[in-house]
């Protein structure tokens, strides 16, 4: 998969050229430059310092995450990573059925697409249910989600591509992996936006929707490590949300 991908980039020139491919990894053309990160605010000693806790937190999650059997090339889809409510587009028409309905709906705003675990495609989307107000009240308890990773499942073995076995999960496991990625969008989001703050010109208070999302991503780091338990501090409105059954 990284190869496949790294290959097409490399045609459209937006990665090196690739030399060689090897058992434990792969082989390309030096690109000078700097890291994304560095691309961070580092313009205090207050943002040197959450830059580096936020590689360290980063390095983290991802050796975590490595650990697991998400990060198998074979549960990996084409995330759209961007499912937010403007981002799907359902027609007016009162004249049909629902099923029908379902059938026209349509998904715009592809920038953010890439290969990646299902699991992180579906909590992403999850996140996204409290808008960019982070409104937490309207995230989907457990009933929902269940629900939707049913329905997701459903139309993948529907949709998946002639003489490829689609993959076989149950809504319980992909429910699991959803779980464990939940955290994730928050620390995703929040490096991006603080991003934002040096490089756009869009007319948006970046620095308080950073604070927001990153709170998301400690909030499930205190959760998953006990810390929040152990210190004797209220759950979170976000992790309360997200244990309510129904």
């Amino acid at each position: 998969m990284e190869a496949r991908t790294h290959a097409l980039l490399t045609e459209y020139k937006l990665a090196p050229p690739l030399l060689a491919r090897f058992e434990n990894g792969l082989l390309y053309r030096f690109a000078p430059g700097r890291q994304w990160v560095d691309a961070l605010p580092m313009d205090s000693s207050e943002e040197l310092a959450r830059k580096d806790k936020l590689v360290k937190a980063l390095h983290r999650s991802l050796a975590d995450l490595g650990q697991t059997q998400y990060q198998n090339s074979k549960n990996f889809v084409l995330g759209h990573c961007d499912l937010l409510s403007g981002n799907v587009i359902i027609p007016e028409n009162p004249d049909i059925s629902q099923a029908e309905l379902n059938q026209q709906i349509s998904f715009i705003d592809y920038e953010f697409a890439m290969p990646c675990p299902a699991a992180f495609d579906i909590a992403n989307h999850f996140s996204e249910w409290g808008g960019f107000e982070c409104d937490y009240t309207l995230l989907p308890t457990q009933a929902v989600r269940r629900a939707f990773i049913e329905q997701y499942l459903q139309s993948y073995t529907l949709h998946a591509e002639k003489g490829r076995s689609p993959v076989v999960v149950s809504a319980e496991a992909l429910s699991d992996e959803v779980n464990t990625y939940r955290g994730i969008p928050g620390l995703y989001w929040g490096l991006h936006a603080l991003i934002e703050i040096k490089i756009t010109h869009v007319d948006f208070d970046w620095a308080s929707y950073a604070e927001r999302r990153l709170a998301e991503y400690w909030a499930w780091r205190g959760e998953v490590d006990g810390t929040r338990a152990e210190e004797g501090r209220e759950m979170p409105l976000r992790e309360r949300r997200w244990t309510r059954g129904t």
